[in-house]
């Protein structure tokens, strides 16, 4: 197992694009695969964690991007193997490799290869999936509380080259968006979320659909796991309309429901500040997000907004 200390805040500065890959190559070696198993990574995408296909080996690394992801990866873990333990449709870590691995002062998590060969996923393959989630007996451990502003607050105190009109604006808005959440009555029972199932997070497994991505899982209102799918079809341009089939398949339109603009907001809010972290590390990503932000800031709701990339 490996000694290196856990990774300070300094790692956004390290995870740049032009160097990924040698960390990627470090966290291989660490891991037992050897060097070379990181000649053929496949880069699936790089926002608030670097992830990588690694076909030979038939594995998917996540590298965290930020120190505030690092701070979940403990979390992550225990929850992914408490999701295997109920069979739950989810990804499943590499239990060969002592978990997380750590090398260059980078974090990482190695999991199975999901091949990628089933139909495309559905509205209702996401609203089966989080049935399945949702009915869960509460885990062994200690469950993180849906705290979203926490983890808000700090991505907006991690910012680096954030104007200063800019932060006070998210800042102000954070303050304002928990006031409302406080007073909104839930009809749904509190339970176990997954915290961010949006249709990006499910991988078409030949025996259906899975779902990935466990930064978020937490203990809270089910509303909020119904949320992403709804603000895709209010706010995002994609092409197809997932949350109509999920209403259907999980029993519940959270359009319909009274405190859905407030939610809606909170979502948008969290898509804004999520990559905060690494603008710097990862410039590609400020068009859109200068896009996102400028559409809150102009009270404009009607703006489509695409996905990072």
């Amino acid at each position: 197992m490996s000694t290196t200390p856990a990774p300070s805040a300094g790692l956004r500065f390290a995870l740049t694009r032009d160097r990924v890959h040698d960390v990627l190559a470090a966290l291989c070696e660490e891991a037992g695969l050897g060097t070379k198993a990181a000649d053929d990574a496949e880069l699936i995408k790089f926002t608030n964690n670097a992830v990588y296909r690694l076909p030979a080996a038939g594995l998917v690394v996540r590298i965290a991007g930020s120190a505030t992801v690092v701070e979940r990866v403990p979390v992550v873990i225990q929850a992914a193997r408490w999701l295997a333990q109920h069979d739950a449709p989810t990804v499943r870590l590499v239990e060969e490799i002592p978990q997380p691995v750590r090398a260059v002062g980078a974090t990482a998590t190695f999991w199975h290869l999901v091949p990628s060969t089933g139909p495309e996923p559905t509205g209702t393959d996401l609203g089966r999936i989080l049935k399945h989630i949702h009915a869960l007996p509460a885990p062994g451990f200690a469950l993180p509380s849906w705290k979203p502003f926490v983890r808000i607050r700090s991505r907006i105190a991690d910012a680096e080259g954030l104007a200063g009109a800019d932060r006070v604006f998210l800042i102000e808005r954070t303050d304002h968006l928990e006031l409302l959440v406080q007073d909104l009555e839930f009809e749904l029972p509190a339970g176990v979320l997954h915290g961010d199932p949006f249709m990006g997070n499910l991988i078409p497994a030949p025996h259906g659909p899975v779902i990935c991505d466990f930064d978020s899982l937490s203990y809270g209102p089910r509303e909020w796991d119904l949320i992403p799918a709804a603000v895709g079809k209010v706010r995002m341009d994609y092409p197809t309309d997932h949350h109509s089939p999920l209403a259907a398949e999980y029993g519940f339109d959270v359009l319909t429901w009274p405190g859905f603009p407030v939610l809606r907001q909170l979502r948008e809010l969290r898509l804004v500040t999520s990559v905060l972290p690494v603008l710097n590390t990862n410039p590609g990503l400020r068009a859109q997000w200068r896009h996102r932000l400028d559409t809150l800031q102009h009270g404009d709701t009607t703006t489509r907004w695409s996905t990072y990339r």
